[in-house]
């Protein structure tokens, strides 16, 4: 070969090599470095120019993928490396093991990466931690040890890899697992064994969702990253144990230290409860300077839950009840209620005696308030003896014994009587539910500035009436504090309202008697536990009123109608009369007043309207007539 062309094939060679160092400098892909030689060939450039060009690409991809190579590996070597420092710093195990999953599935190029650990005392293996998955069974996933390609991994310690995970008999097939991954779509798996010294502890797996084979470095790669998985898991182990025994060393330091204050917490603790009794606190004092001490919320209550109030009140110890604490007030075999610690499920012996000497306090407190209470009751049964007994009491000397109760005898009142109705079963049991009648009605009147005393086998109740209120409204009321108080149906009867007590005594005692007349008449019908008043009653309540109240009967049922006749100068009252005399019919009634039938219907329809669409009803038929004849029989004789 002449120097001539020995230079000319390597200039040929020199531009060849050109187009390929240009496409490595920009990194582009493998089906790029064909162009040159398409372009060449089609150009009809000669077999020296062409063999060059295959030359030069074929080096210039050697070199790619030796490029390529390093790059991975480099990308490889910064991950392990970013992993290694997290697992340094580690602080949270979750987070370490997702970074770990989420590199591993980024750097195979999988679809799906995955973490599993051994659960010793179930013996199986579970999902931990997924990344790429979307089927919610897929991820709740457990396999038995053999069972499936993780199972077996667990099993063996060694590594496995399937191309396509359904046609692979290899391992134990079972529905739940096949189930599983046939939801989220794999083929191709491989799983590399997680191990502390020779005990595997799970399963670090890399899935794709198409058939794939697995290169011996990928292999390597995952079982680093198992490794370094394995290693933050004892970390994350050995940081549990050490702060569990730091945390056990301060609970301990804790302990003397709490040991030394707690006679120093019980003597303030006695003298704070101490000084409340001597300064006259009341229950909510003592439960407030409870809630204080015991850094919570501190309730007197008269109602707890049953199994924990009667197990406190047994043991004579505070007892828990989910996050309460409940602590019986008793005294003398009876059960006055509770002392309830809110939401506070930890309480020391120290507190727990705190909270059981202040219910003791609470008790004490609780009698001496009932043996005060009693006296007053007492005194407002005497005041109310007098009115419904007395005939000749001073006013004036009347009227400050009320005051002296908080009662005012110039008011409007209602005299109520309330009797218990629930069965019973003996004597004793039916005078114990009387004198819880007799409480409770006691302390309705101290508390409405009223007046209560035993009397006929029930209670009578003297209490104000207010301009918005009604007797029948006070009587209904009355009747569902009481039987709620004493957890049996009580029945009221009120009077009609009465006015200047401390003048005319008599009021009361025949108020007294119109409402117990009320009284027997609910129990007649049948109302054992309503309230009511004589204006309840309809045209009864004529018979059960101690007046005789005609007028208001007449009022209340055909007021309405008679006001209508004095405004606009109507006959409707001689047409209802007509009607009720021809029967109720219509055409009779137009025969009887001259008119056209169609003014009678007219007249009734405009009656309808004023007195309600039932007056027609019989109930309500017999009290309009009734009214009628009263209102006939009560208006002054025309000349």
């Amino acid at each position: 070969m002449s120097s001539d062309h020995l230079q000319s094939v390597e200039r040929s060679a020199g531009s060849a090599e050109a187009p390929f160092l240009e496409l490595l400098a920009r990194g582009a892909s493998a089906d790029a470095y064909e162009q040159p030689v398409l372009i060449a060939r089609a150009e009809g450039r000669p077999a020296e120019r062409i063999a060059a060009l295959e030359a030069a690409k074929t080096v210039a991809l050697r070199v790619r993928s030796e490029l390529e190579g390093r790059r991975r590996r480099e990308a490889e070597l910064s991950a392990l490396f970013e992993t290694a420092h997290d697992l340094a710093g580690l602080r949270d195990l979750d987070a370490v093991l997702r970074a770990i999953v989420q590199r591993a599935r980024s750097l195979l190029g999988t679809d799906v990466a995955y973490l599993s650990l051994n659960d010793p005392v179930r013996g199986d293996t579970y999902m931990r931690v997924t990344e790429g998955s979307v089927a919610a069974r897929f991820q709740q996933l457990r396999l038995g040890m053999g069972e499936g390609l993780g199972g077996l991994v667990a099993q063996t310690a060694r590594p496995y890899v399937t191309d396509d995970y359904f046609k692979d008999d290899r391992f134990q097939h079972t529905l739940t697992i096949d189930a599983g991954v046939r939801d989220e779509g794999l083929v191709a798996i491989l799983g590399v064994p997680l191990t502390l010294g020779h005990h595997v502890i799970g399963v670090l797996f890399a899935a794709d969702r198409r058939a794939r084979v697995f290169e011996r470095e990928q292999i390597a790669l995952l079982g680093s990253f198992a490794a370094l998985a394995a290693a933050a898991i004892d970390t994350a182990n050995l940081l549990t144990e050490t702060r569990s025994a730091l945390t056990e060393l301060e609970r301990a330091n804790e302990i003397i230290r709490d040991h030394s204050g707690v006679i120093e917490r019980a003597s303030d603790v006695h003298d704070r409860l101490a000084e409340l009794v001597l300064r006259g606190g009341g229950v909510h004092d003592v439960a407030a300077a409870v809630s204080e001490i015991l850094d919570g919320t501190v309730e007197f209550s008269e109602v707890a839950p049953t199994e924990a109030l009667e197990a406190s009140r047994a043991e004579g110890h505070a007892v828990r009840h989910e996050d309460d604490w409940i602590a019986a007030v008793a005294a003398g075999g009876e059960l006055l209620g509770a002392l309830v610690l809110r939401g506070h499920p930890g309480l020391d012996p120290v507190d727990q005696r705190t909270l059981e000497r202040a219910a003791m306090v609470t008790s004490l407190l609780l009698l001496a308030r009932r043996s005060a209470a009693e006296a007053e009751q007492r005194v407002r049964g005497e005041l109310l003896d007098d009115l419904l007994d007395a005939r000749d009491r001073d006013p004036r000397l009347l009227r400050e014994r009320a005051a002296r109760l908080d009662a005012d005898l110039d008011a409007t009142h209602v005299v109520l009587a309330a009797r218990l109705d629930g069965p019973v079963a003996d004597a004793d049991q039916e005078a114990a539910a009387r004198r819880r009648l007799w409480s409770a009605a006691s302390h309705l009147a101290a508390t409405r500035h009223g007046l209560a005393a035993a009397r006929d086998g029930g209670t009578v109740l003297l209490l104000p009436l207010t301009a918005a209120d009604t007797a029948t409204e006070l009587a209904r009321r009355t009747a569902v504090h009481l039987g709620t108080a004493v957890h049996e149906a009580v029945t009221v009867g009120a009077s009609a309202p009465v006015r200047d007590l401390a003048v005319h005594l008599d009021a009361v005692a025949a108020a007294y008697e119109e409402g117990r007349r009320c009284l027997d008449a609910l129990r007649l019908l049948g109302r054992s536990g309503d309230g009511a008043a004589a204006e309840d009653f309809g045209f009864l309540g004529l018979l059960l009123a101690g007046d005789r109240d005609i007028a208001g009967f007449v009022d209340r049922t055909i007021g309405q109608v008679v006001a209508y006749d004095d405004r606009r100068g109507t006959d409707l009252l001689r047409t209802l009369d007509a009607y009720f005399a021809c029967g109720m019919s219509p055409a009779r009634t137009k025969d009887e007043l001259h008119v056209h039938v169609n003014t009678v219907a007219q007249r009734l329809e405009r009656v309808g309207r004023l007195l309600g669409e039932d007056w027609q009803s019989p109930a309500r038929a017999l009290e309009i007539q009734l009214a009628l004849r009263l209102h006939r029989l009560s208006a002054p004789t025309r000349h």
